[in-house]
């Protein structure tokens, strides 16, 4: 039995798009929607006449819109069913779009928040291959991590002002492997879970793949609504709550101590466990010190790192912080239902690269810094009435657009040759249209070409009248504040 989607949802998708012509417009919003996966594959799409009605075009325009989405591949049209939405080169290219979603190549790609390798990795790998042969008379499996690097994890949360042991630290495949995890052994079917809107989508997605009714609580580039966030929390008595407060993806947002401390007692007296991905925590730009982590003030709170952010995104360890032998427990049996630990040989690598940390994380940082500035003095230069707010670390810019068109925007951009994500990706409940991410992980270089496509498509789409008419409803919406940096 087939998925559909109904006329009003879609319309609701869609909500502005390019009108010049109507049918490219459309069949370049439905391709986005479609390729960020806010329509999943094999969903039926409303019928030429129940869209065409919704959206107050011509029947003929939809038709051809959905011609140009099945001879791109992105739909299927079966006589006497309807048409099917589907990526070029079938499911297992769908899967690819989660990180490379550009179909056409010579595309500069800035969806992915991942930076190239820092000199160094290639010798902890080296290393690594050296020891191995050590190993090679056991089984090779390790559930809960190397002990090395349980030891080695350990050390780094206890400099961090919050005393571990090995004990409490399991290795995964990444920090969305440890957010699965965590997911799934936390969570069950209806519990509700809070989550930060924008927020990292595939994250989410775990969350709802658990069984997760997901309950957002906004964060906007001012900051954590804390005040609404306890109230929150107090009102829905979540299950678990999944935050990032440093450097949170995609805002950049660091959350100050005095936050996280007033955040913890309320997660704490509702009984809700915190699940605290600090992915990006090593990643302070600015020479800033960063705040406690949150766990120091939720005691139960189960917390995600990763070294692909700040080593290599190749380097698939991520790992998880729990706070007692019960917790451990629960996780051990998630984790043995999906794989049997992370690869051996990638564990001794990191070991290797924990042991002395300082000379790459320092070439690291530095060349993020450089490429933030470079990024964002392109983006002053040729993008002037774009809003954005230079984190002081993390991986990417949340860049504010005068008028709600992200989508439009990306499938434009995408078409001259650069690959963003749109603000709704990130969305939990909808919206974001305003918004878009562009991360400065890429050489200098590539940025600012990416700037120079992104300002002649801004230019092509400000011109359009559908953008013209709605920045005049915008413009009355008095909800909508300017953002000052």
């Amino acid at each position: 039995m087939h998925r559909s989607i109904p006329s009003r949802r879609l319309v609701e998708l869609l909500g502005v798009f390019e009108r010049t012509p109507a049918y490219v417009g459309l069949a370049d919003a439905l391709t986005v929607l479609i390729g960020d996966g806010r329509i999943a594959l094999d969903v039926r799409l409303p019928s030429e006449r129940d869209l065409a009605a919704g959206l107050g075009v011509s029947r003929t325009t939809v038709t051809r819109a959905y011609a140009l989405l099945v001879e791109t591949g992105f739909a299927v049209a079966t006589r006497g069913a309807g048409t099917f939405t589907r990526v070029p080169g079938g499911r297992s290219r769908a899967h690819d779009q989660a990180l490379t979603p550009s179909r056409h190549s010579g595309v500069i790609d800035l969806t992915c928040a991942a930076a190239t390798a820092p000199p160094g990795i290639a010798e902890a790998y080296a290393a690594a291959a050296a020891e191995l042969p050590a190993y090679l008379g056991g089984h090779g499996y390790f559930p809960v991590g190397l002990p090395a690097l349980q030891e080695a994890i350990a050390a780094t949360y206890a400099e961090r002002g919050l005393p571990t042991r090995p004990d409490q630290i399991m290795v995964t495949s990444g920090a969305l492997g440890a957010a699965a995890v965590a997911a799934q052994a936390l969570v069950g079917t209806g519990d509700r879970v809070l989550v930060e809107t924008p927020t990292y989508p595939n994250a989410a997605e775990a969350l709802r793949r658990a069984g997760g009714r997901l309950v957002p609580v906004p964060v906007d580039p001012d900051g954590w609504d804390l005040d609404g966030t306890i109230a929150t929390v107090r009102q829905s008595r979540p299950r678990a709550a999944y935050l990032m407060p440093d450097f949170q993806n995609p805002t950049g947002l660091v959350m100050s101590g005095p936050e996280r401390e007033r955040l913890g007692a309320a997660l704490t007296r509702a009984g809700t466990v915190a699940i605290v991905d600090e992915a990006h925590q090593g990643l302070a730009l600015d020479g800033q010190e960063m705040p406690p982590p949150l766990a120091r003030f939720a005691p139960g709170a189960v917390t995600i790192g990763s070294a692909s952010k700040l080593f290599w995104g190749g380097l698939r360890i991520g790992w998880l912080r729990v706070p007692d032998e019960v917790t451990m427990d629960r996780l051990v049996a998630s984790r043995l239902s999906v794989d049997l630990g992370s690869p051996l040989i990638e564990q001794l690598a990191m070991v290797r690269l924990l042991a002395d940390p300082g000379p790459l994380r320092a070439a690291q940082v530095d060349r993020l810094r450089r490429q933030r500035s470079a990024l964002v003095a392109a983006l002053s230069e040729r993008l002037p009435a774009w809003e954005v707010r230079v984190p002081a670390g993390g991986l990417c810019l949340w860049c504010r657009l005068p008028v709600p068109a992200a989508s439009t925007l990306v499938a434009a951009a995408e078409r001259g040759g650069v690959a963003i994500a749109a603000g709704p990706i990130f969305a939990v409940d909808g919206g974001l249209e305003r918004f878009v991410r562009i991360p400065y992980a890429r050489p200098e270089a590539e940025l600012v070409a990416a700037v120079e496509v992104l300002a002649e498509v801004w230019a092509e789409v400000s011109r359009s009248r559908t953008v013209e008419r709605a920045a005049g409803r915008t413009a009355r919406r008095a909800s909508d504040r300017v953002i000052v940096a």
